[in-house]
């Protein structure tokens, strides 16, 4: 696990300018690889390849960038390749060798054997940049759902590219400058895919590749599909739920056990859920001793399901580490710091729970943890794909209402012509953004005369890969292809984890796995009216009783509307953050109607409407952070 920087500018060539500037670029990912840094300057070309270093695999062995013939091939790996033994073997008894044994060194030969198409051998998270010197082509990958993150911006002068935006706007020909359009749809919780918060700065898609050619002095690129999350026009009729049930388990297994190898211990994360408590009963039985377990608690009982994870941890005879969070630790400086790594709002300070969690993990001296990520969009887990399908709980919604799931039925055009259905995922933020449009300031009004954000979002769906499928399918690939990457992924987990140099390694989007679970008829996903039926069953001998029975529960940190010492310790925040000078300098607010609504907001009584103020104050607060932390450059605090 790694950072991954660099620029290609073809007509600047001053070795010493290229050097400095890629310094000034590593210097930022320190916290993504703290074990080493490595760099490769092609002068002539202008280009300039980076690379800090975590290391987990080939601990004395992973220099990067790795290099082969003579220098006329270079790549940087970020991210763990799984299975590569096998594979460096297959390509020795091809007389293709490997410069060193981490797992990134597989790459560059296989690249060398089967050219583009070389990432589809590749199993694990990734983003990867190679340099072909003979082609005079820059290649920049990412894996299939976007794990580890790539970004990229480019303009007349050529190329920059990094594993956090924050790289990117140390180059000089990249401004930081953040995007009203992208403001909005921070408020709203949505970003339309490949898109970031700051101007000109670009999300390599997941299951894409950038492919940058040289011409004269100019750089021409095309950006490509090499995978996705497929779903069948058709399913099977009249299932054998028993054959699928096997299947998952088996899959599960391996893809676990996979992610168990590593040079230096691996623990796991372990909340109250199905997901990560299938993962680390799966592990226990893996590995030869106990595994450690790392569990986040909530003074909320509400939001707390600490006492799940504790029973799981005991089944299992798991060592585990509880962190008990508080307003104190959920707002102030981490908040702060939480922001600056995240590089865009966030709608929950689960984020700024999941920064303590790495912090903590790293403290036991751990590096890496399998995490549960990508279960509920496989196997039908949210509320919402459930409603799509079967249509409106009676419970109302609970604590999912207001920031899960809307309170009333919405329709947009595009959505509609799009899945023949507005997906019940994107209708509560639907009406985050009714809610926020009257304090936008006069600009942005004015800009969403013409601007559609939420058919914006539809608008870079697939329309090939939603028509004809399934309405469980739609709502879980239209999620998977929004709100996992833009969300999950990244404030919820490779930013906030990496932030400590921390990895994590998410069994369940193994592509084995995934291309498996595609597949299971819907009704097998979701049967009588059980969400994850399919996953629950095969993991019944692993799960406790009470796990298995349960309903899904929010993994969310407790809103401020909820504690009013939550309550002061986010408008402290506000008040030093959110004053008229810095509201007028931002621009996105309309600074009185912006006052009037947190004045009013700690009046509300109805909890839908409270969540929403407090996912509206959340990213109005955080806006705010970013401006000052970005283009003013103001410092980070310390946290203690």
């Amino acid at each position: 696990m790694c950072g991954i920087t660099g620029f290609w500018n073809p007509s600047r060539k001053n070795e010493r300018e290229m050097r400095f500037v890629l310094d000034g670029m590593l210097d930022v990912l320190d916290h993504r690889g703290p074990d080493e840094r490595g760099s490769r300057l092609y002068v002539d070309q202008g280009l300039a390849l980076g690379h800090t270093r975590l290391s987990i695999v080939g601990l004395d062995h992973g220099h990067q960038p790795i290099e082969a013939e003579g220098g006329d091939y270079a790549i940087t790996v970020n991210g763990e390749l799984y299975g590569y033994k096998r594979i460096r073997t297959e390509l020795a008894c091809e007389s293709l060798e490997c410069s060193g044994k981490s797992d990134s060194a597989v790459a560059l030969p296989l690249y060398l054997k089967h050219g583009l198409s070389f990432v589809e051998r590749l199993r694990g998270e990734f983003a990867i940049v190679l340099y072909d010197h003979r082609e005079q082509r820059l290649v920049l990958v990412r894996d299939r759902f976007g794990i580890k993150p790539l970004y990229y911006a480019m303009n007349d002068g050529g190329i920059a590219w990094g594993s956090e935006v924050k790289s990117i706007l140390k180059h000089p020909d990249v401004p930081p400058k953040l995007c009203p359009k992208a403001a909005i749809h921070q408020m709203m919780q949505v970003m339309v895919p490949g898109s970031t918060a700051f101007e000109g700065v670009n999300a390599l898609l997941p299951g894409h590749m950038l492919i940058v050619q040289r011409d004269g002095d100019r750089l021409i690129a095309k950006q490509t599909r090499w995978w996705d999350l497929e779903f069948p026009t058709s399913h099977e009729s009249n299932p054998n739920p028993d054959e699928y049930v096997a299947g998952v388990k088996e899959r599960l297994i391996d893809a676990v056990a996979t992610r168990l190898e590593a040079d230096v211990p691996v623990g796991c994360y372990l909340s109250g859920g199905i997901d990560s408590c299938s993962i680390l009963g799966l592990a226990t039985t893996l590995q030869q001793s106990p595994v450690k377990a790392f569990t986040i608690a909530f003074d909320s009982d509400a939001y707390d399901e600490s006492n799940i994870a504790k029973l799981m941890a005991e089944r299992t005879g798991a060592e585990q580490e509880l962190l008990r969070l508080t307003e104190k630790e959920l707002y102030g400086p981490a908040f702060e710091r939480a922001t600056w790594h995240a590089e865009r709002t966030f709608y929950n300070t689960l984020a700024v729970a999941k920064w303590h969690m790495s912090r903590r993990v790293r403290a036991c001296n751990y590096k890496a943890v399998v995490t549960g990520e990508g279960s509920d969009e496989l196997f039908g887990g949210y509320p919402f794909f459930k409603q799509d399908w079967l249509g409106r709980d009676d419970d109302g919604g609970g604590i999912f209402a207001g920031a899960i799931l809307a309170e009333e039925d919405l329709q947009h055009p595009d959505w509609m012509d799009l899945c023949g259905f507005t997906p019940s995922w994107i209708q509560p933020w639907m009406l985050t953004l009714k809610r926020v449009r009257p304090l936008l300031s006069q600009e942005l009004q004015d800009l969403l005369v013409e601007y559609d954000p939420v058919g914006e979002v539809a608008r870079a769906i697939d329309a090939d890969q939603v028509r004809g499928r399934h309405r469980l399918d739609i709502s879980q690939y239209t999620w998977s292809k929004t709100m996992l990457e833009g969300q999950i992924l990244t404030w919820g987990g490779d930013r906030m984890d990496m932030a400590n140099s921390m990895e994590a390694r998410p069994a369940f989007l193994d592509h084995h796995v995934a291309e498996y679970a595609v597949q299971i008829p819907p009704e097998i996903r979701i049967r009588d009216g059980v969400e994850k039926w399919v996953l629950r069953e095969a993991m019944v001998n692993v799960l406790p009783r009470e796990l298995y029975e349960r309903k899904k529960f929010a993994f969310m940190a407790p809103p401020a509307h909820t504690d009013p010492v939550k309550r002061q310790a986010i408008q402290e925040m506000i008040s030093h953050w959110m004053t008229p000078e810095r509201v007028s300098k931002l621009g996105v607010f309309d600074g009185d109607k912006l006052n009037q609504f947190i004045d009013d907001a700690w009046n509300e009584t109805d909890g839908t409407i409270a969540r929403r103020n407090d996912i509206v104050m959340n990213h109005a607060l955080q806006l705010h952070l970013l401006h000052g932390q970005y283009v003013e450059g103001l410092p980070l605090p310390v946290v203690d």
